[in-house]
């Protein structure tokens, strides 16, 4: 679809029931309750793949993100788009996302439920160009150091502490 506010979205209730459908620019601008997955994407030696957002998105455009991924289409399963998502933005085939947790993210009159993912690639990547216009593999201490300076998405920033929170418990 070359219109992403016209992609078909389920709308769900205060327990990720699905309660109806809506296109993506009508989900924005009413602010219903929608799906999303976060895919954190680690090479072998730990670094985690970093980028900005293309000035072009209906969300949080030109924000940073250390996650990969997006919204969960009309009758997708969250799995089924964690592998979709993560693989359109890599450029890459064959990834294979493990589920860590779900969490609903309210913002102003914005939520959605956030399904978040880990998963490894040792290979290439070839980003896609509609979607990220700067990337970087970096190591944790690089992430933090650009946490406290640059502009990242406010879901992105709330997900990676519960992440971090996981991994110290």
């Amino acid at each position: 679809m070359t219109n992403p506010a016209e992609e078909l979205l389920d709308i769900v209730d205060e327990h990720d029931r699905v309660i109806g459908t809506a296109l993506r620019g009508e989900v924005y601008r009413r602010g219903l309750t929608h799906r999303c997955v976060f895919i954190l994407v680690r090479d072998p030696v730990g670094r985690i793949f970093v980028h900005r957002r293309t000035d072009t998105k209906l969300f949080a455009p030109g924000a940073y993100d250390m996650f990969v991924g997006g919204v969960v289409g009309s009758g997708e399963s969250y799995a089924e788009a964690a592998v979709r998502e993560a693989e359109e933005e890599l450029g890459v085939h064959g990834i294979v996302p493990r589920p860590l947790f779900k969490f609903l993210f309210e913002q102003d009159r914005l939520s959605w439920w956030c399904d978040m993912y880990e998963a490894e690639w040792d290979g290439p990547v070839s980003p896609q160009e509609s979607e990220v216009a700067w990337h970087a593999w970096l190591t944790p201490a690089e992430l933090a150091d650009r946490l406290g300076r640059d502009t990242f998405v406010a879901d992105g920033v709330e997900a990676y502490r519960r992440y971090l929170a996981l991994r110290s418990a």
